[in-house]
């Protein structure tokens, strides 16, 4: 199959040798229609360890026929599959990506982690409210817009220049703020993936 063209190739994935090469095959469609965990399997033979171009086929495959989200799920597969090559630094860094967006395949994650670190800092904030820098001024302190101020690196409200935390809530309020710009960052790189393809 190396660097070879077909339109629909008919296979069940039982048929398909212990491994293969796929470098350079192209193809419209795969028959039956199966999941995408079924194809992804097949990937993971080659033997040519990671092999982006067979991702990137079997996903276009998916979407010529329609069906995005298995197309985001062969996605998903290839970036996992790229970071077992990647030196440990960049593991990391994909493992971030990989648990708060799904390499932005799945961004509705960040939301997620979102709104539960803005309860958190809401009830941590509310039960525990930081003093003001300066006595009588600046605003009233508000604990969720707070938390929001500490996450969202871009936007300011104005609460996080007023109050000034002490301990333990001082510390969550720098951890607050590394993961408010972890978690933008990864979706600044999910949403330039989602826009080039």
């Amino acid at each position: 199959m190396h660097y070879a063209s077909f339109k629909v190739i008919e296979a069940a994935p039982q048929v398909w040798p212990a491994t293969v090469r796929l470098e350079g095959l192209t193809y419209e469609a795969l028959t039956p229609r199966l999941p995408a965990a079924d194809r992804i399997a097949l990937l993971q033979r080659d033997a040519d360890g990671f092999v982006p171009h067979s991702y990137e086929q079997l996903a276009a495959s998916y979407r010529h026929v329609g069906d995005d989200a298995d197309a985001r799920a062969v996605q998903l597969a290839k970036q996992r599959r790229r970071r077992t090559t990647l030196p440990w630094y960049a593991k990391l860094w994909g493992y971030l990506q990989d648990v708060t967006v799904g390499y932005g395949f799945r961004p509705t994650r960040a939301g997620s982690w979102l709104l539960a670190l803005l309860l958190l800092g809401s009830v941590a904030y509310g039960t525990h409210q930081p003093p003001p820098l300066e006595q009588g001024k600046g605003p009233q302190f508000n604990a969720p817009v707070y938390t929001l101020d500490l996450l969202l690196p871009i936007i300011d409200f104005g609460q996080q220049s007023a109050f000034a935390p002490t301990g333990v809530h001082q510390w969550f309020s720098y951890l607050l703020i590394a993961v408010g710009w972890a978690l933008a960052t990864t979706v600044a790189a999910g949403i330039t993936r989602t826009l080039s393809r």
